[in-house]
């Protein structure tokens, strides 16, 4: 049977060659069901376009950034549903048959549960911590593969251009429309972030920012403040 939707799965990318190909290896059953794929690349230079083009529907010219890039292709897409997927995250098999169930609902938008790739207990205690945030707040995070109906993303005129917390702040204005219609079968985020930068102190760091961004700091100084952070984690 025909599906009552149809959905853009819209990937903004920068420098992403190691993965990308098993991302979008991942994603031919959704563009086998007549769907569409769209990788939005912010001018990488390892080739990450050039390995996207066979495997998705369409590769977008962006400048860089989440919030510009997940706009960019957004313009293009032809779906009526837009889903942002971040390139080191899985949906799970059934994604569509949920999604199906989001069509038929009365909600604006929504997001999925996350887990973390890693086998370290702590991975699960992160993820279950943030999908309570999420529930209790109705705020989402890019690693939650946020969807929305594309008539509501375009009358909220989409993601605003900030370097930082763009996902957070589209929340929260897509809440004043409708709480997150949420699905509990999550996506697998890939650890390597927090492993590579340490746990907790990528745990301090993502709290550390979200404090201050509610507090009323710009985004453009919380930017500078992450760059810091993970520059002396790598020395």
């Amino acid at each position: 049977m025909p599906e009552p939707f149809s959905l853009s799965v819209i990937i903004p990318v920068w420098r992403e060659a190691a993965g990308i190909t098993e991302t979008l290896r991942a994603l031919q059953p959704i563009r086998g069901r007549a769907h569409e794929v769209i990788v939005v690349d912010a001018g990488s230079t390892d080739g990450t376009a050039e390995l996207a083009r066979p495997l998705c529907d369409r590769v977008v010219n962006s400048e860089k950034g989440r919030a510009a890039q997940m706009n960019a292709g957004a313009a293009v897409a032809r779906g009526d549903l837009l889903l942002f997927l971040h390139a080191d995250t899985r949906l799970p098999e059934s994604a569509l048959e949920h999604l199906a169930d989001f069509a038929h609902s009365h909600r604006a938008w929504g997001r999925f549960n996350v887990r973390l790739s890693g086998q370290r207990p702590v991975f699960r205690v992160i993820a279950w911590f943030m999908n309570k945030r999420s529930r209790l707040t109705g705020i989402c995070t890019g690693d939650q593969a946020m969807f929305v109906r594309r008539d509501v993303f375009e009358a909220l005129a989409g993601f605003r251009p900030m370097p930082l917390m763009e996902d957070v702040e589209f929340s929260r204005r897509l809440c004043r429309m409708s709480r997150p219609f949420c699905i509990k079968e999550p996506v697998v985020t890939d650890s390597r972030r927090w492993q590579t930068h340490g746990v907790w102190r990528t745990i301090f760091l993502m709290w550390r920012l979200r404090w201050r961004y509610w507090r009323g700091e710009s985004p453009e100084s919380l930017a500078q403040i992450y760059r810091s952070d993970v520059r002396n984690a790598s020395k």
